[in-house]
């Protein structure tokens, strides 16, 4: 299961998909603070073919963990990856499972830094060991 520490690590990409085929990919990208900005996560959706370049902003990541859209956002509220989006982020943030037939997957990298993971128990969280250090996850 995707939790809330990966999809704020940085550079989180996820697929979510409901076991009939449909599925949406998503990257969560991370801004640190500057002047008057405070930190900020940018959430985008995988819209073409090429997989490391063709995704197209969504909105920004609140601190409910929740999209909101913004005058750049290249969707709308009904849009279903919209509502997908959203509808998954509320079952991490409440720490409820996804419904039977439905998954929800990393990309084999770590959503800090983008390294392959290769240690268990980073392929499991989405966060390599080093990283997990850094964040204060690691025991």
């Amino acid at each position: 299961m995707v939790s809330q520490d990966f999809i704020r690590a940085g550079r989180a990409v996820f697929t979510v998909s409901n076991g009939n085929g449909v599925h949406y990919t998503y990257k969560v990208t991370y801004k640190k603070p500057s002047g008057k900005f405070r930190e900020t996560w940018f959430v985008s959706l995988l819209t073409g073919p090429n997989k490391e370049e063709d995704f197209s902003y969504m909105g920004m990541l609140g601190d409910d963990l929740q999209v909101r859209l913004t005058r750049n956002s290249r969707f709308t509220e009904d849009t279903v990856p919209f509502r997908v989006i959203n509808w998954f982020l509320k079952l991490v943030r409440d720490g409820k499972p996804l419904p039977e037939g439905y998954s929800a997957h990393h990309e084999g990298r770590c959503g800090r830094c983008g390294r392959t993971l290769t240690v268990p128990e980073s392929i499991e969280s989405g966060i390599g060991p080093e990283c997990a250090k850094k964040m204060g996850l690691a025991a």
